[in-house]
């Protein structure tokens, strides 16, 4: 059976989401064994502001960012990564275009003689 728990993100509300993020920033900052003043202070934060967070309140995105930032979080916005997808029909096009044989590069002048 799968470890990681499934959690339907979509059927959760905005004020679950939100607090579902606070407890992964507190969860991660009891982890590294650091206080919100310090958390805060190397955010350029108010303690009041990373409780406010903590708690899923509202706070802006830069605070968001600032406070993932110092807990080396940041690799969660892997989620957000763009990948160019090609269409079949680009794809198929693009194969069809692919040279099917390789040309004769004879440069021997003798088979290019004429009788």
């Amino acid at each position: 059976m799968n470890d990681k728990p499934y959690i339907d993100w979509i059927a959760m509300s905005d004020l679950a989401l939100s607090q579902t993020i606070g407890a992964f920033v507190k969860h991660h900052r009891l982890s590294q064994n650091k206080t919100q003043e310090e958390i805060a202070q190397a955010a350029n934060i108010s303690r009041s502001t990373l409780s406010l967070l903590e708690k899923g309140g509202t706070v802006t995105l830069p605070t968001l960012l600032q406070v993932l930032r110092v807990l080396d979080l940041l690799y969660v916005l892997n989620s957000f990564t763009i990948q160019e997808q090609i269409s079949p029909l680009q794809l198929a096009k693009q194969e069809k275009q692919k040279r099917q044989r390789a040309r004769n590069n004879n440069t021997d002048n003798s088979s290019n003689s004429t009788w």
